[in-house]
């Protein structure tokens, strides 16, 4: 691969940066909500239902895309209504379930 008009390397602080928000997206709850979210605002009850967890385990799971600033929450009345903050965040985790379903129907003998 030729890679002459190729950028310079970004500084190590962005390497970093980058790693801990892929160590965040390695949950596949966290992946499941992402992809959830995408439809639009979900409240807490909604999205357990949708990704078949506990209602803790998908507050904590929201509580940890929260302070990585991939998701937003905000208050209606008496619950929290979640959305995604970073559309980044949802094109990485939609390019990789397409390449996953991809590859799964590939060995499966299906098309995805």
């Amino acid at each position: 691969m030729n890679h002459v008009n190729r950028p310079a390397d970004p500084q190590p602080e962005v390497f970093s940066r980058a790693g801990e928000m892929f160590a965040v997206l390695s949950s596949p709850v966290r992946l499941h909500l992402i992809w959830a979210l995408a439809e639009g605002e979900r409240d807490v009850s909604q999205l357990q239902d949708r990704v078949g967890r506990a209602l803790p385990t998908v507050s904590q799971h929201l509580t940890q895309l929260r302070l990585a600033g991939l998701v937003q929450a905000r208050r209606h009345r008496r619950r929290h209504i979640y959305s995604i903050r970073e559309p980044y965040a949802l094109t990485i985790v939609q390019a990789m379930l397409d390449e996953q379903v991809k590859q799964v129907c590939s060995a499966a003998g299906t098309e995805g």
